[in-house]
């Protein structure tokens, strides 16, 4: 499929105002605007840069954000899982990678930030990202996750993860990278999320999904945040320019609430009508963008306890069944299955493993980061 510069969301543009941020590319040389410049930070030598692994230059100016960077977004490449884990082999991933997104996908550069190979080494990935990266005050609008792209930082990861789990080289650096871009971006560790809590995608792989409470918990400690500073639940902050299961999910609540939605995973007219009613009756901002905040999500998702039917239970159902729980069938009624797929999701995120599903559980269902993952040893 052809993309016409996806990596410029229409919200950047809109809100940010970018034409005063564009960048201009003189051979491989980025002419950042004075605004966008900012003091050297860490010292970032072991990322390996776009001139150290031979990119090409990009085929079109590359922008700048002129937004915060408010989250991490961790791809997997759905390469092969290939066992040369040496420095060249990297290096040449990289180039790869760049062919498919410059030829293939007509995209102005590779469209992730960085890359981490399945031996543990890191890459820059678009021009331009380690030097915002050692700013730490903007990042490059990427080309990863469309309504993400201005305010997300993408990480690749090589291989693909639907039934393998990443090697512990690939786990390790992954957690130095997030752990470094954290510290410059003035993330936390509850800001990381995968790619399909924001688009229609196998990405990262339900494998990969299943390390991301210890991932996150291994940039926690490094970060040595405090857990009072991390907030009870951090929801997915999906809005109307992105899609997939979550958005599906949010319509099931809607059309619960008695709304009616498509049950698409597609963030359409309808849907932002819905989300918009519903945070006006509700007393909470109304948001331009249908943003589900945190009060929409909480007002939105009810309670459910073993006896429970219908409509939620299918949300649920359905959400376990695309994070890789392949038994769950979204039948509607609560049964034993989908019960022990919610504890294992439970025991996932160090809640009580009760079954049930409580607030916070539903925030850990669709993609959220909840403080008692980081209490666990």
């Amino acid at each position: 499929m052809h993309f016409d510069h996806p990596e410029l969301d229409r919200r950047t543009l809109l809100r940010a105002g970018l034409g005063a941020a564009a960048v201009a590319v003189v051979g491989n040389e980025l002419a950042f605007p004075a605004a966008a410049l900012a003091a050297p930070g860490a010292d970032l030598d072991w990322i390996i840069s776009c001139d150290e692994w031979g990119a090409r230059p990009p085929a079109d100016p590359l922008s700048i954000s002129a937004i915060a960077t408010n989250k991490i977004i961790v791809h997997h490449m759905a390469f092969p899982n290939s066992t040369d884990y040496s420095e060249e082999h990297a290096k040449q991933l990289a180039r790869d990678c760049q062919d498919l997104h410059l030829d293939v996908n007509h995209w102005s550069d590779t469209g992730q930030h960085f890359t981490v190979s399945r031996g543990g080494h890191v890459l820059e990935g678009r021009h331009g990202s380690l030097e915002r990266l050692q700013a730490g005050d903007r990042q490059m609008i990427s080309a990863h996750c469309p309504g993400e792209n201005g305010r997300a930082i993408g990480i690749e990861n090589e291989g693909t993860y639907v039934t393998e789990t990443p090697p512990e080289q690939l786990l390790d650096s992954l957690v130095k990278l997030c752990t470094t871009i954290c510290e410059q971006y003035g993330l936390h560790a509850h800001d990381i999320f995968g790619h399909w809590d924001f688009r229609a995608t196998q990405c990262p792989g339900a494998m990969f999904y299943r390390e991301f409470p210890a991932l996150r918990r291994r940039v926690f400690a490094k970060l040595g945040t405090d857990l009072a500073d991390v907030p009870a639940r951090r929801w997915p902050d999906i809005w109307r320019f992105v899609g997939g299961p979550v958005v599906r999910v949010a319509q099931y609540l809607l059309t619960f609430r008695g709304y009616t939605v498509p049950l698409t995973g597609v963030f359409d007219a309808a849907t932002v009508a819905a989300v918009q009613d519903w945070q006006a009756r509700n007393g909470i901002p109304v948001d331009i963008d249908a943003t589900l905040t945190a009060p929409t999500w909480e007002t939105l998702a009810p309670e459910l306890d073993k006896d429970a039917t219908g409509i939620p239970v299918s949300a649920v159902q359905f959400m376990l069944n695309s994070k890789g729980y392949a038994d769950v069938a979204v039948t509607g009624e609560y049964d034993y299955v989908t019960k022990k797929a919610v504890k294992d999701l439970q025991e996932l995120h160090g809640l009580d493993e009760t079954g049930k599903v409580s607030t916070t559980t539903w925030c850990a269902l669709v993609g959220g980061v909840v403080r008692q993952s980081f209490q666990q040893n």
